[in-house]
C-alpha cells in the first residue's frame, strides 16, 4: 500500500486532535496501515500476534497515558509500556474481528475498552487495575478469562487492592486532583476480595495441559504479591519449540520484544511473581 493512497484513506478521516482525543500522526498512520493490509489476510492468522509482532522493536517508555489534564484518549503507538501494548493490539484485533479498518473504529475500540463501561468520564474512568480491566471488558464481551476450575489453573488469587490510593504521589493525576484519591479507593475497595483462578509459575512449563489451556495470542496477566498490587506485568503468548514465551513491552530490554528465555524462566527471575492468568479476546 502506497502512501499516496494512505493518505487518501486518511483524508476522510481528520487528523487533528479533538478535545477528547490525543495522538501523533505517525499514529493514525500506522493503524490504518496496518488494519488496511489485515484487510487482505487469511481469517486463519492469528491476529493477536500478527498486531504485536508489527510493535516489535519499538521502545519501552513508561506512562505514555498521563500526559493530559483532563483526561483525553491518548494513542501512542510509537512507544509503549506492557499495558498499552495489550490495549493497542487488542483495539486493533477487535476492528478486525468486527470487519471495521478506519481509524475512528480503532479510537472507538480503544476508548471502549479503557474505561469503564466503555465511557471516558475523567481520569477515574479509566480502567487503572487490570483485574478491573478484565471484568470490564468480559462484561462488553470484549474478552474472555479463563477460569477452569481444573488444572493448569490450580491456584486462586484472592485480591487485595490499595496501591494508588496509598501512593497518589506517584500519580501525575491524583498528585494534582487530590478529591480523585478517594474515588479510587473506592473502586479498590470494589476490587478487593475477589478471587481468580491463575496458573501458579512452576506449572507453565512446555507440557500438554498447558498447550490446552494457553492458545498463541492469549494476553497473559502476571500475578504477583506485591502489596496492593493483582498484576505485575502483561503480554502475549508464544509457543516455540521450547515452551512457552512472552511478546511484550519490556522494561528490561528497553523495547517490545519477543522473550528469548521461556515464560518459566522469565518467572522464575522474579520472585514476586506467582504465575498468570489468561484472557481471550473474542471474535
Amino acid at each position: 500500500m502506497s502512501i499516496k493512497s494512505i493518505v487518501m484513506i486518511l483524508v476522510a478521516c481528520p487528523l487533528a486532535m479533538t478535545a477528547q482525543e490525543h495522538y501523533d500522526r505517525a499514529d493514525s498512520l500506522f493503524v490504518v496501515k496496518a488494519l488496511d493490509d489485515a484487510r487482505a489476510l487469511p481469517r486463519t492468522v492469528n491476529f493477536p500476534l500478527h498486531f504485536a509482532r508489527l510493535f516489535l522493536g519499538r521502545p519501552y517508555v513508561g506512562h505514555t497515558l498521563e500526559v493530559c489534564d483532563p483526561e483525553q484518549l491518548v494513542v501512542n503507538t510509537r512507544e509503549l509500556d506492557c499495558t498499552t501494548l495489550v490495549e493497542n493490539v487488542t483495539a486493533l484485533t477487535l476492528c478486525v474481528y468486527r470487519h471495521l479498518y478506519s481509524w475512528r473504529d480503532f479510537l472507538h475500540a480503544l476508548l471502549e475498552m479503557r474505561y469503564r463501561n466503555g465511557q471516558m468520564e475523567g481520569y477515574t474512568s479509566r480502567l487503572h487495575y487490570f483485574s478491573d480491566w478484565i471484568e470490564d471488558n468480559t462484561r462488553l464481551e470484549l474478552v474472555s478469562e479463563i477460569q477452569d476450575p481444573q488444572p493448569p489453573f490450580s491456584e486462586v488469587q484472592t485480591l487485595d487492592i490499595h496501591y494508588m490510593s496509598r501512593h497518589p504521589q506517584a500519580y501525575r493525576a491524583l498528585k494534582a486532583h487530590p478529591d480523585m484519591v478517594q474515588v479510587i479507593a473506592d473502586q479498590e475497595a470494589a476490587l478487593t476480595g475477589k478471587t481468580y483462578r491463575y496458573i501458579p509459575k512452576k506449572d507453565v512449563g512446555d507440557t500438554k495441559i498447558m498447550k490446552n489451556a494457553v492458545r498463541d495470542g492469549d494476553i497473559l496477566a502476571i500475578t504477583c504479591h506485591k502489596d496492593g498490587l493483582d498484576i505485575a506485568h502483561l503480554g502475549f503468548a508464544v509457543w516455540r519449540k521450547d515452551g512457552l514465551h512472552l511478546l511484550n513491552a519490556s522494561q528490561l530490554h528497553h523495547k517490545v520484544v519477543e522473550e528469548p528465555m521461556t515464560l518459566q524462566q522469565y518467572l522464575s527471575k522474579h520472585p514476586s511473581h506467582t504465575g498468570i492468568r489468561v484472557v481471550r479476546i473474542i471474535k
